[in-house]
């Protein structure tokens, strides 16, 4: 392929609505956006260039029980140090942790997932910086 015929693409703001999805549902449509497997021309060792902004991250939800039965684990690197979160304590402190963290599950396990999450913004309510940027 001949470069003077490649277009460089400018990056697009993608505008995610958090509000009555499904948590692992909703992670993957982000993903995807992020890794650029919504283009046509993908490549996977090149990645995405587009911007995934999520509004309403606290209005995410889960099926069945999950609410109380899902834990998030951390470790403190000593011995014991072991901590567990469940799905609505995280909810409380902070919804936008809930949705990097399924994001990043999502996400391939290589330099291009750490790039990806740079291009990821997450915001609690309606409102965001990126207002102008996002085309409709």
């Amino acid at each position: 392929m001949n470069n003077n015929s490649e277009q460089k693409k400018e990056p697009e703001f993608i505008l995610f609505d958090a509000k009555g999805k499904v948590l692992g549902r909703f992670a993957v449509e982000i993903a995807k956006a992020l890794s650029g497997k919504n283009e046509v021309d993908f490549e996977p060792r090149i990645g995405g260039k587009d911007w995934a902004i999520v509004i309403n991250s606290d209005k995410v939800r889960l099926t069945g029980d999950k609410e109380n039965k899902k834990i998030y684990w951390r470790h403190s690197g000593f011995p014991g140090g072991i901590y567990k979160t469940t799905f609505k304590e995280m909810m409380e402190k902070d919804s936008t942790i809930v949705i990097e963290k399924a994001v990043r599950g999502m996400l391939p396990k290589n330099k291009l997932s750490i790039e990806a999450l740079k291009r990821l913004r997450i915001f609690k309510g309606e409102e965001n910086p990126y207002q102008d940027k996002i085309k409709k």
